[in-house]
């Protein structure tokens, strides 16, 4: 069984990564956020440089729906060493898919299966695909993976469910044993090419899609890598702690390690206290209920108005558990 640590975009940028490797890893390959300018720009360029990054396999992800700044954004990773990149065509930003990228690019199918010939005829990398199964209805997906199906992806990411969900309500499953069926059994395409990806944040939750799906050997984490840094290691062993993370002085430490890698490593690169302050806020929703914190707890962190204030408040309600 392989596992795949998702791009998420916002979060997962190459300070994220290298922290996360440095202190839990154990996702066999990981995605980059989006790249989008045909010409990178310097966050995009020190987000992809091998030198910056400990992950590893590290595969890009292109957003586009032009062929000809695809291919040039992969023409500049191929110089970068890179030999495989990843389309996305799930974003569901409502300004993305306003401009026909990301899932958005799924409502104008015609379009898509050009912009498919076009790069899988010139791209001298691998591509793979990550795809939601349309964008209003389910009965989209149907044509969407006849489209697919023409080309030679590398693999295929399927997030079983539509754009206009977002990331509410429950992956539709059946879509996806529909392109099991397809795509192993009609054109005669490996399981090991397919993906799934969609609301893994636990064992259980695992167990349960290899219950209904027992051929699949990829999946997929984005999400619940960020809700439990410890997934990964978790699924690959049989047995798990069940203790929680501050009744654990070693996983505790631990924790605390990964947070202040974070920390520094964000105050090192971005102007002004502010932005350090929202960045670490933000993963504090991600992080609150892997940390075991309770309301007040949490309000604390939120109320700092300094990098100093952040510190000391962390560190009361981590490190005196300690």
């Amino acid at each position: 069984m392989k596992y795949y640590f998702a791009p998420l975009e916002g979060v997962a940028g190459y300070i994220f990564r290298n922290a996360y490797v440095h202190h839990y890893g154990g996702a066999d390959a990981y995605f980059t956020p989006f790249l989008s300018n045909p010409v990178l720009s310097s966050k995009e360029r020190n987000d992809v440089l091998p030198e910056n990054n400990a992950a590893a396999p590290l595969i890009p992800q292109i957003l586009s729906n032009n062929a000809a700044y695809f291919l040039a954004i992969a023409a500049t990773l191929r110089e970068f060493g890179y030999d495989k990149v990843n389309l996305n065509l799930g974003c569901p930003s409502g300004t993305v898919v306003s401009k026909k990228r990301g899932a958005g690019f799924l409502s104008i199918p015609e379009k898509l299966d050009g912009f498919l010939y076009e790069i899988y005829s010139h791209c001298e990398l691998s591509v793979s695909l990550k795809t939601r199964i349309g964008m209003e209805s389910l009965e989209e997906w149907d044509g969407l993976i006849k489209i697919f199906a023409k080309y030679p992806f590398d693999e295929l990411i399927i997030h079983p469910r539509l754009r206009c969900e977002l990331y509410g309500g429950k992956v539709h499953r059946e879509s996806f044993k529909k392109a099991l069926d397809f795509f192993c059994e009609e054109c005669g395409i490996s399981t090991d090419r397919l993906v799934f990806n969609g609301d893994i944040c636990s064992r259980e939750d695992f167990f349960d899609l290899k219950e209904e799906f027992p051929e699949i050997s990829k999946v997929m984490i984005g999400r619940g890598a960020l809700k439990n840094p410890e997934i990964f290691k978790l699924l690959k062993h049989e047995k798990a702690s069940v203790t929680p993370l501050r009744n654990d002085g070693s996983r505790l430490s631990e924790f605390i390690a990964f947070h202040d890698e974070l920390f520094n490593a964000y105050t090192g690169i971005m102007f002004g206290e502010k932005p350090v302050l929202f960045k670490m806020k933000e993963l504090w929703s991600w992080f609150t209920d892997y940390a075991g914190l309770d309301l007040r707890e949490l309000k604390k962190i939120r109320k700092a108005g300094s990098l100093t204030d952040y510190s000391l408040a962390v560190k009361s309600v981590l490190q005196a558990k300690l």
